[in-house]
């Protein structure tokens, strides 16, 4: 006998906890999985032969991202990939990636979209890879204070943050368009509670004129995201290697897109910056062409923020 392939039900959700809590240190997940109001329908699943359990998982997750011109498009988003180890080895996600592209299709998709470390799971199913780039050196000295005002991030910025954030993406290709409810459960999710972030305020008026998020855990300082005027980044830099420097870290990593600005405002942060690239988004066109795919994932200044992961 072999597993049989379906949806989900609200009766498979202790199941799939489980099984997304035995296979990833990511408690996160079952919260990212109710934000869909479809997701039983997105969420395919391999029932073991017994009938008395789930084997493995795949969940598209349909999102609005921007096309290389900044068209925002449906597009299917895969992720929460699980195989319980005893299941491995016998195809179960290429026959859920399948019944995952046959939905993407009925619901319009123009492509899809996923990040992985193990492509060849995903290649066979007709994923492509794409490269992308991040810099990575040694933290700077401290420079000199600049001119604008940097602080932590509290609730009461959220809307701005999120109108900077949707202005500095509007045309970006491959960035998301946030819904209110990414704000309120994805983001976090990703980047933890709004005060973990950096603002920079205007001198004079206080507006808030920049944002940036950064991860000071592991073996170095790994900038997320920025969203704002490119004259902040600098002061942003600069507070994020401050508080990396307390943190006992030496170095730091920018995953920002490598536009002229970044690279203006890098030595606020990394002396001996080198740039590194690597693979771990795929892509798969579905109503939309190859050639089209390819030019939004891999045009100057794409990039998908990892606070809209899947």
């Amino acid at each position: 006998m072999t597993a049989v392939i379906r949806t989900a039900t609200a009766a498979d959700d202790p199941d799939l906890a489980a099984l997304w809590r035995r296979c990833f240190d990511a408690p996160q997940i079952v919260g990212l999985h109710a934000l869909d109001p479809d997701r039983h329908r997105h969420t395919f699943v391999a029932q073991n032969a017994a009938g008395d359990g789930i084997d493995a998982v795949v969940v598209y997750v349909p999102r609005l991202i921007r096309d290389a011109h900044g068209t925002p498009r449906r597009v299917g988003g895969i992720g929460s990939v699980a195989t319980r180890p005893e299941a491995r080895g016998q195809g179960l996600v290429r026959r859920l990636l399948e019944a995952a592209e046959h939905t993407m299709r009925a619901e319009q998709c123009d492509w899809s979209l996923l990040f992985t470390g193990t492509p060849g799971v995903y290649r066979g199913s007709g994923w492509q890879e794409f490269a992308s780039t991040y810099t990575e050196g040694t933290l700077a000295p401290p420079p000199a204070a600049g001119e604008f005002r940097i602080r932590e991030a509290t609730a009461r910025d959220a809307a701005e943050v999120a109108a900077l954030h949707h202005a500095y993406n509007a045309d970006r290709p491959l960035s998301s368009v946030r819904a209110p409810e990414d704000w309120a459960v994805r983001v976090p999710a990703w980047y933890g509670p709004l005060d973990r972030s950096l603002v920079a305020e205007a001198p004079g008026s206080g507006a808030l004129v920049g944002w940036t998020v950064a991860q000071y855990e592991g073996e170095c300082v790994e900038v997320r995201e920025f969203a704002g005027a490119p004259g902040s980044l600098g002061g942003l830099f600069a507070a994020v290697g401050e508080r990396g420097r307390a943190a006992g870290l030496d170095r730091a990593r920018v995953r920002l897109p490598d536009d002229p600005e970044v690279r203006a405002a890098l030595p606020a942060l990394l002396v001996d910056a080198r740039q590194v690239t690597e693979h771990v988004g795929m892509a798969r066109p579905l109503h939309t062409r190859a050639d089209a795919v390819r030019a939004t994932v891999t045009a100057p200044g794409a990039v998908h923020w990892y606070g809209d992961c899947f």
